[in-house]
C-alpha cells in the first residue's frame, strides 16, 4: 500500500514516455522514489483515491466503479504537472474524465477479460497484460488532452 503510489506514478511515467516517443527505460518505473517530497504526494494520492473509492463503494458497487474511473488519470496528470499536489491532480482527473468514463470502462473491460485468460497461464500472461493496459490507458489520457 505504501509503495503503490510511487509505483503507479512510475508506471505512468514509463507509459507516457513510451507513447510520446521518448526513451522509455525500465528504470522509469522507479521514478516515484527519486524525490522524497514527491513520494509523499504519490502516497497521498494513492490513499485519497482509496478512501474516496471505498466511500463511494459503501453506497453501492456502481458508484465505486464510477469514482475509480473518475480518478484514473491522476498519476498521468502528476506526470505532466510535477508541481501539482495530490488533491489537485485528483480534481484535474475528475475534470478530464467528465463525459469519458464510459469509454474508459469499455477499455478496462477488455483488460478484465484478458486478465481472466492470464489466470489460465498461471499468471504469466500478466507480464504482458499489465504493461499493455498501462500503455493503452496512457494513450487514452493523451487522447483526452487532445480534446
Amino acid at each position: 500500500m505504501i509503495l503503490g503510489g510511487a509505483l503507479s506514478y512510475g508506471g505512468a511515467v514509463f507509459s507516457i514516455f513510451f507513447i510520446r516517443g521518448f526513451k522509455a527505460d525500465i528504470e522509469l518505473i522507479f521514478a516515484g522514489f527519486r524525490n522524497l517530497n514527491r513520494f509523499f504526494v504519490f502516497l497521498a494520492a494513492n490513499l485519497i483515491q482509496l478512501i474516496f473509492v471505498l466511500a463511494w463503494t459503501l453506497l453501492l458497487i456502481i458508484p465505486g466503479i464510477i469514482a475509480a474511473l473518475s480518478y484514473a488519470m491522476t498519476y498521468y496528470v502528476l506526470v505532466d504537472n510535477p508541481e501539482m499536489g495530490s488533491l489537485d491532480a485528483i480534481n484535474e482527473s475528475k475534470k478530464l474524465m467528465k463525459g469519458h468514463k464510459w469509454q474508459l470502462f469499455k477499455l478496462w473491460l477488455r483488460f478484465v477479460a484478458l486478465g481472466l485468460l492470464c489466470i489460465l497461464t498461471i499468471g504469466i500472461g500478466f507480464l504482458w497484460l499489465i504493461p499493455y493496459a498501462n500503455i493503452c490507458t496512457a494513450q487514452f489520457y493523451d487522447s483526452l488532452l487532445e480534446e
